[in-house]
């Protein structure tokens, strides 16, 4: 295993700081994801007791009986919202299903909203009260810190701030509520927590989990461990950022894997946060990125129409 690091930076000195450390946030956040896919931030803005106070009614919930739990799974939603079975996800181009269990938590619109019927309603466990307030306040936490990230990502490829942002406004993003249980009764045959894959969104803001496992894959081949630490969220660069942006920034490919000792065979939670465009939202290349040496490498798809692409080819819809 590699002892490479990702890059770390502040997101406080983009902020609130001189110009001189903004533009060095901007060189190394962008840098960091065009290199490694993944940039570790600090100085978020994101309350790390609701993050801790989330994580427990997350505990909370995955800890009731099964039986109580599936009345929360949406037959037929793809697992948009609410709960979703223990084995039921799969990496694309696998077969055998990942070794977790997770919940949706998505936006909240008003009623009459135009993308209402596209995203649908959150539903909410009545055994855990203060779920509702909690993932919701964290959803909205993690999307103004995700909007910050996305108009400084603009500003490194010198196009209009709000040219990702805009993207993202009333997006179809997610916050993912992740239980990896113990693997000593659940294990099977060449499955994994969660097998290598990449990213959906344009990009994921990744809450310090509550045990190791998450890895990467370097440009170059190579796996190394990425932990955060107390106060700092990853961010990772996914499919959908990858296309608008020609390839210039690759969607990275990561893993959680298998406890390797009996001591480390213990209950992971995560929750990354799924940042996603608004349905109808272009994600051809941004015309800045395509030059001699880069021509155009996708054609034209919505978010909408990637989106469910994806979803098909993981497992969630038929």
């Amino acid at each position: 295993m590699s002892q490479r690091r990702v890059p770390l930076v502040n997101l406080s000195d983009y902020r609130h700081g001189t110009a001189r450390e903004r533009e060095a946030f901007v060189r190394t956040f962008g840098e960091g994801l065009r290199e490694f896919g993944f940039v570790s931030v600090e100085g978020h803005g994101v309350d790390s007791d609701l993050i801790r106070r989330t994580y427990a009614d997350v505990a909370r919930f995955f800890a009731l009986p099964v039986k109580v739990k599936k009345k929360y799974e949406v037959e037929g939603g793809g697992g948009q919202r609410g709960y979703t079975g223990f084995g039921k996800e799969h990496a694309k181009n696998r077969t055998i299903g990942d070794l977790k269990e997770f919940w949706h938590v998505g936006r909240e619109l008003p009623p009459g909203h135009k993308h209402l019927s596209a995203y649908g309603h959150n539903i909410w466990p009545t055994e855990v009260e203060t779920f509702k307030e909690n993932t919701l306040a964290l959803f909205d936490a993690l999307d103004a810190a995700a909007k910050v990230m996305l108009r400084a990502l603009a500003d490194w490829f010198g196009v209009p701030q709000e040219t990702f942002a805009e993207m993202a406004e009333d997006g179809n993003s997610i916050l993912r509520c992740i239980h990896y249980p113990p693997l000593g009764s659940q294990f099977e045959p060449g499955a994994v927590r969660a097998a290598e894959h990449e990213d959906i969104n344009l990009i994921t803001l990744l809450c310090e989990a509550t045990a190791s496992g998450l890895e990467i894959l370097t440009r170059d081949g190579e796996w190394i461990a990425v932990d955060t630490k107390p106060g700092q969220i990853v961010v990772d660069s996914g499919d959908m950022l990858q296309r608008v942006t020609n390839d210039v920034i690759p969607s990275t490919t990561h893993r959680v894997v298998n406890p390797r000792t009996p001591e480390e065979d213990v209950t992971r939670y995560s929750m990354p946060f799924f940042v996603h465009p608004y349905p109808e939202c272009s994600l051809k290349p941004l015309p800045v990125t395509e030059t001699k040496d880069n021509p155009a490498r996708y054609p034209e798809i919505t978010a909408d129409q990637f989106l469910r692409q994806r979803l098909r080819e993981i497992g969630l819809i038929q």
